[in-house]
């Protein structure tokens, strides 16, 4: 009696064994590569996956889009500078299978593959395009390493330029020349705006000189406005006082002077001096 419970004994550990060792449950993620003896058979899952045991080996794949963190890469790009660049790479198996047999670890392949197509497209461009024209960076990286991890069943969906460190000197350099170019801009910006005046004045010019009386008046106004503060004395060129009506100016040795004076009791006045000749 003793006997056959113990034989009971070892052929249920047998089978429990053998149980273990046929049936997989893969979860909805996961697929599951067949290999019978050595060949690959198909791709089972998600579910229970029934095996041959001792005859039949299942790998295990995963859909899940993983994000692969690619380390600080020392570029030097075109212009020579040097730079340190860090990116993040997003990919995910689309066929199981060829991710098994054409690559010995997806994971390593392409952090290899990401990490030399990083430095081999930044080293081509110039620190500005760096700095300013990330999204074409990232597309042209992304299109290169889909194309090389396509053949693993491996697709790349997106990659991202973290973080560009540049040397301290160089930020000195780059802020010198932001500086020189915020001051070119508003050098240019200053002509602009002289140039335009100079067109309106030009414009004004052509509408005042056919009458000479509205020239006359403009002069009276600019004597009011410029008289505004006490104790000023004005000097007017000799071609402009003759503009002023009722005065003549012939024979004078020097320019004219226009001072504002204040009485001891009435309003304020316009004194003009002169000399005869």
């Amino acid at each position: 009696m003793t006997i056959v419970l113990v034989v009971l004994v070892v052929l249920l550990v047998c089978a429990v064994a053998l149980a273990s060792a046929s049936v997989r449950v893969l979860r909805e993620y996961e697929r599951g590569v067949v290999f019978r003896l050595g060949r690959v058979m198909d791709q089972r899952g998600p579910g229970l996956v029934l095996l041959i045991p001792a005859i039949d080996r299942l790998v295990r794949a995963t859909l899940r889009t993983v994000t692969l963190r690619i380390p600080a890469q020392e570029v030097i790009t075109r212009d020579n500078v040097p730079v340190r660049v860090t990116a993040v790479t997003y990919y995910r198996v689309i066929d199981p299978i060829r991710s098994v047999v054409e690559v010995e670890d997806v994971l390593s392949a392409t952090m290899q593959i990401a990490q030399t197509t990083l430095r081999s497209v930044l080293g081509k461009a110039e620190l500005d395009t760096l700095l300013a024209e990330r999204e074409r960076l990232n597309e042209s990286l992304q299109q290169i390493i889909d194309e090389q991890t396509e053949p693993w069943g491996v697709k790349v969906t997106i990659v991202e330029i973290k973080d560009v460190e540049i040397p301290e000197r160089m930020q000195h350099a780059l802020a010198r020349q932001a500086e020189a170019e915020r001051n070119r801009r508003a050098k240019v910006i200053n002509a602009e705006g002289e140039f335009q005046a100079a067109a309106k004045l030009a414009e004004a010019a052509a509408v005042i000189e056919p009458n000479p009386v509205t020239l006359q008046l403009r002069t009276l106004q600019a004597l009011t406005e410029m008289s505004a503060n006490q104790g000023s004395t004005i000097v007017f060129p000799l071609e402009l006082m003759r503009a002023l009506p009722g005065l003549s100016t012939n024979g004078v040795r020097a320019p004219l002077a226009l001072e504002r004076q204040t009485p001891a009791v009435g309003s304020d006045q316009l004194v003009l001096r002169g000399w005869a000749p």
